[in-house]
């Protein structure tokens, strides 16, 4: 696929998440949350919600293995100041680890602003909050997989044993894969807000990989 197919599916998921959050606030709406939060797709969510119910081990795991990705954002931003230090120009440093490194301001500005948004909340209050908190998109979800997905994209740029590279995109995969499905069955988060952490991070990961191929 071509920079400017990957561009214009990157947008084309990003007007699907804006859709998403549309319906959201206008299809089956109906005070099924916590402390009377009204949510959309109020039959569904509740549905999904009910069959899983709050497993707490599902949200620690995925919890811990969400802050395991950052691990993985630490060691690119260390490559790219290591070679800002050797190469002495910003300008020097490799185009992937300065797209990555845009990636991230952009993911770590969503998540941000999503925590302050609310367009849905939590349908459970978690120990140690005193009221419901937002959750839509799953911020963890999008986070680990827009750390895990850009990873697998470039794990082969920097690994030249290819057995090794595809081993470790391979895990990654699964590793997101994992991380999805994991918080789906923890229960912290509606359904529709993992959907929506999903189609943001595809959004984000095909804008990433257009932006890099144009920018090499």
């Amino acid at each position: 696929m071509k920079a400017k197919s990957k561009l214009i599916t990157g947008v084309v998921f990003l007007l699907l998440f804006i859709g998403l959050i549309v319906m959201i606030k206008t299809v089956d709406v109906a005070a099924i949350g916590p402390e009377g939060t009204k949510i959309g797709f109020s039959g569904i969510n509740k549905d999904i919600h009910e069959a899983t119910g709050v497993n707490m081990t599902w949200y620690n795991i995925t919890k811990y293995l969400g802050y395991g990705t950052l691990v993985l954002a630490g060691v690119f931003a260390l490559m790219g100041l290591v070679q800002l230090v050797q190469r002495k120009s910003l300008l020097k440093v490799d185009r992937t680890i300065l797209t990555l490194g845009g990636l991230y301001v952009v993911v770590l500005g969503l998540y941000v602003a999503f925590d302050k948004i609310a367009i849905n909340y939590r349908p459970v209050i978690l120990e140690g909050e005193t009221s419901v908190e937002p959750s839509f998109p799953s911020s963890h979800t999008m986070l680990a997989c827009v750390v895990l997905g850009s990873t697998a994209l470039v794990v082969g740029q920097y690994i030249k044993n290819r057995t090794l590279a595809t081993a470790l995109q391979v895990l990654a995969w699964i590793i997101c894969a994992a991380l999805v499905v994991g918080r789906l069955l923890s229960g912290v988060h509606w359904f529709t807000d993992i959907i929506g952490g999903v189609l943001i991070s595809v959004a984000l990961l095909f804008l990433f990989e257009g932006v890099r191929e144009l920018s090499d």
